[in-house]
C-alpha cells in the first residue's frame, strides 16, 4: 500500500497479532490456566538432562511437561509481555505426539526468538509489514531441534530493528524485566530472558550479533552462551538486516541453570548441525576439553575490570559499582579456591568499538529502515542512528568539529566521524581493518596474555530503564548471574559526575541508580577464544562452584 495510506494497514495488523495472540491464550486447554501443582513443580525442579531420561524410561509423558511449562509460560507473559506466537495449540500439542522419544531433548518444551522460523507460523521480527505471511516450512534450527526431540511452544518478543537493549514493537508491544516492571529484560532477545527468568522455560534459542543472548541473561538473571559463528546453525529465521555479514550473528543457547546450558549446548551440537546448515563447522563435542578444563588447577583468568560493549571495550566505559562489585565477588571466590588471576590490557578497545559500530550499519541504516510503515514505531536509538546517518556531510563534520573542540571528546568524536554509508570499497577496508584486528587479538592471547579464559563485566552497568537506551572478535563467550542490585554497596561515589565521561560512557550512566535498581540482577562474562565453547562452559561451571563453595551462588526467581 501507499504511503502514508499503509498506516492503517500497520494498525489493522498489529491489532490483528495482538488479538490473535490473546484469543489463542483465551483457548488453550483448562491445563493451562489452572494454578501450579505439586507434580507441576516436581516437573519444573528437575534439569533438563533428568526430564529426558524420565521421557526415555517413560516415567514421565512429555504432554505433561508441555502443559506445566506452558502454564508458567503464560503467567510469565500476563506479569511481563514476553511471548509473541503461542504454538501450543495448533502446534506443540500434535507435535509431541510426533516427537522422538530416544532423541536427547526428547519432550522438552523450547522457547524461540521471534525471528526463528517455524512452519505454520508469522515471523513478524516485530514489523507489521511481516504479518500475514506464515513459512510453509521450518527453519534449519527448529528442525534440528524437533529431530532432537524438542519441542516448540511459544515463540517471544524482540526490538523492532534487532538493534536494542529493549524488547519494544508496535506488533506486539513492550516486555518488560521479571524483577522490576520499570526495567528492560535485555535485547535483542529480551523476551527470552524474561521467559526463562520467571521459570516459564528452561532452555531457549536467540540470536546474537553485538550482545544480543548476553545482555538479557545480564539484565534477566540467567545463563547465555554466545557462540562462534560456524559452531551453531545460523540458518532458518528472518531478521531486520539480511545481508549484514560485516558482524555476523549466529544463533545461541539460553537457559535458566547452568547445568541446563551445558547440556542443551552438548546436546544441540552432538546433532550434527553441520549435516543440516553448510555454514556450521564439522566439529563434534569435545568431551575431552571439556574435562580436561573442569580438572584444571589452577586456572589462569586474566582480568579485564572494564568490558562495556560487548567487544571487551578498555577505557571505553568503566564498570559501574554493581558491575565492578560482581566481578571482584567472582575473582575472590576463584583466587580463594587457588586459581590464579591477572590484570590483562589487550588491544584498543576504542577501535574495535569503531570498527564494529561501522560495519555494522554500512549500509547507512536503509535496511532496517526498509521494513517500516508510515507511523510504525522505531527504537529510540535506532531512530537517532538513522537520523545522524541522514544528515548531510557538511552537517555532520561541523557537529565532529563542535564535539571534538568544544566538547573536548576526542573518542566521540572519532566514533561519530566513521558513522556515515559506506561504499563497497569502503566496506572492503573495514573487513580488512577487522580481519586485522581479530589477528592482533589473537597474537596478543598466545604471547603475551596466555590465559584460559577472560573475566569481565558484560556491561556497564545493569538492567536500563525502558526508553533508556559489539562483537568485532567472534569470540565465544558465557554469561552467569552472579549477584544483585544492592543500594547500600553499589551507590555510586559521592564526587561522581557525569561531565568526566566520553559520550559513550554518559549514555551508559545516565540512568544509573542503585536505589531504583535494587534488586536487578548482576553478572559475568567468561570469554575464551573464538569456538571454544566447550571450554568456556567448564570454566562457567568452575566459577559457579567456587562461589557456590562461599554461599555466593546466584539464587533464582522462585516460580510463582
Amino acid at each position: 500500500m501507499i504511503t502514508p495510506f499503509d498506516y492503517f494497514e500497520h494498525r489493522r495488523a498489529c491489532k490483528k497479532k495482538k488479538l490473535e495472540r490473546s484469543t489463542r491464550i483465551d483457548n488453550l486447554p483448562p491445563a493451562y490456566h489452572g494454578p501450579i501443582s505439586q507434580y507441576d513443580r516436581e516437573i519444573l525442579n528437575k534439569p533438563i538432562e533428568e526430564l529426558v531420561q524420565d521421557v526415555h524410561k517413560i516415567i514421565i509423558k512429555p504432554i505433561d511437561i508441555l502443559r506445566s511449562y506452558g502454564k508458567v509460560a503464560i503467567k510469565a507473559h500476563a506479569k511481563t509481555n514476553c511471548l509473541t506466537e503461542i504454538m501450543i495449540n495448533p502446534g506443540a500439542e500434535k507435535w509431541i505426539e510426533e516427537v522422538n522419544l530416544k532423541g536427547p531433548l526428547a519432550g522438552i518444551p523450547i522457547s524461540l526468538k521471534d525471528s526463528i522460523a517455524v512452519g505454520g507460523f508469522d515471523v513478524s521480527v516485530g514489523y507489521s509489514r511481516h504479518v500475514g505471511k506464515p513459512y510453509s516450512e521450518d527453519g534449519t534450527m527448529v528442525r534440528i531441534l524437533k529431530d532432537a526431540g524438542a519441542v516448540p511452544y511459544v515463540k517471544t518478543n524482540l526490538p523492532v530493528t534487532l538493534l536494542s537493549f529493549e524488547s519494544t514493537n508496535d506488533v506486539w508491544g513492550r516486555t518488560t524485566n521479571p524483577h522490576n516492571s520499570k526495567y528492560s529484560p535485555g535485547g535483542s532477545t529480551g523476551g527470552e530472558g524474561a521467559l526463562l527468568a520467571f521459570g516459564g522455560g528452561r532452555i531457549g534459542i536467540g540470536s546474537d550479533v553485538a550482545g544480543s543472548v548476553r545482555a538479557p541473561a545480564h539484565f534477566s538473571g540467567i545463563y547465555s552462551l554466545r557462540c562462534s559463528t560456524g559452531r551453531w546453525s545460523k540458518g532458518g529465521m528472518n531478521t531486520s538486516m539480511p545481508g549484514q555479514e560485516g558482524i555476523p550473528s549466529v544463533f545461541s543457547p539460553m537457559t535458566r541453570t547452568l547445568p541446563d546450558l551445558v547440556y542443551f549446548t552438548k546436546s544441540v551440537i552432538g546433532m550434527k548441525p553441520w549435516k543440516y546448515d553448510h555454514s556450521v563447522h564439522p566439529i563434534p563435542w569435545r568431551s575431552d576439553v571439556y574435562n580436561a578444563m573442569k580438572g584444571q588447577k589452577p586456572l589462569r583468568i586474566g582480568v579485564m575490570r572494564t568490558d562495556g560493549q560487548y567487544i571487551l571495550s578498555i577505557r571505553v566505559i568503566p564498570p559501574s559499582p554493581a558491575c565492578a562489585r560482581a566481578l571482584s565477588t567472582v575473582e575472590s571466590a576463584l583466587s580463594s579456591a587457588g586459581h590464579s588471576l591477572i590484570d590483562v590490557h589487550p588491544p584498543s578497545p576504542s577501535r574495535a568499538l569503531i570498527i564494529a559500530s561501522s560495519l555494522l550499519n554500512a549500509d547507512g541504516c536503509r535496511t532496517f529502515l526498509s521494513y517500516f510503515r508510515t507511523g510504525e514505531w522505531n527504537d529510540p536509538g535506532a531512530a537517532q542512528m538513522a537520523f545522524y546517518m541522514s544528515l548531510p556531510r557538511p552537517i555532520r563534520y561541523l557537529h565532529y568539529l563542535f564535539v571534538k573542540y568544544v566538547k573536548r571528546d576526542s573518542f566521540w568524536a572519532e566514533l561519530l566521524s566513521e558513522f556515515r554509508e559506506r561504499s563497497a570499497f569502503d566496506q572492503w577496508k573495514l573487513v580488512a581493518k577487522r580481519e586485522a584486528y581479530k589477528a592482533e587479538w589473537h597474537a596478543w592471547w598466545r604471547d603475551e596474555a596466555k590465559v584460559d579464559v577472560i573475566l569481565a563485566p558484560p556491561n556497564a552497568t545493569p538492567a536500563v530503564p525502558h526508553d533508556g537506551m559489539k562483537d568485532a572478535l567472534d569470540y565465544t563467550a558465557g554469561i552467569l548471574p552472579v549477584t544483585r542490585v544492592d543500594p547500600a554497596l553499589d551507590g555510586l561515589p559521592s564526587d561522581f559526575s557525569l561531565s568526566f565521561l566520553n559520550g559513550v560512557a554518559k549514555g551508559a550512566y545516565k540512568h544509573y541508580d542503585a536505589s531504583k535498581m535494587h534488586g536487578l540482577p548482576v553478572g559475568v562474562q567468561i570469554v575464551g577464544q573464538r569456538l571454544q565453547e566447550e571450554k568456556v562452559l567448564a570454566v562457567m561451571e568452575t566459577v559457579e562452584n567456587c562461589l557456590d563453595a562461599e554461599g555466593k551462588k546466584y539464587r533464582l526467581l522462585e516460580i510463582e
